[in-house]
């Protein structure tokens, strides 16, 4: 079952999140490349260190879960390829959700 302030669950949202921003992040960077739509600059600055700021937080939760829960080296290396592929941290997400689950 899930519980509040369950590492499982807050590394499950923080890829969440994290997904989200790379994919604004990616979409900012090629506005900004548009014609028109230099404004969009400012939003790769703000977008890219809150991304960056998201993108430690999985990678030390990650870490944590590692520990905690002595996660495979295989996994883990999944889990962090998975933070640099835009729509991937959706998919890490959802395995978390089943692990928690099992729980």
């Amino acid at each position: 079952m899930r519980t509040k302030g369950n590492l499982l669950n807050t590394f499950g949202k923080v890829a969440v999140v994290e997904g989200i921003s790379m994919i604004v992040l990616v979409i900012c960077s090629v506005l900004k490349r548009t014609p028109g739509m230099e404004g969009a600059a400012l939003g790769v600055t703000y977008v890219g260190w809150a991304h960056g700021i998201l993108f430690i937080a999985y990678v030390y939760l990650l870490g944590m879960c590692a520990m905690r829960y002595g996660w495979t080296w295989r996994r883990v290396a999944l889990f962090f390829v998975a933070s640099l592929i835009p729509v991937a941290p959706f998919f890490v997400e959802k395995a978390l959700k089943r692990e928690e689950d099992h729980r």
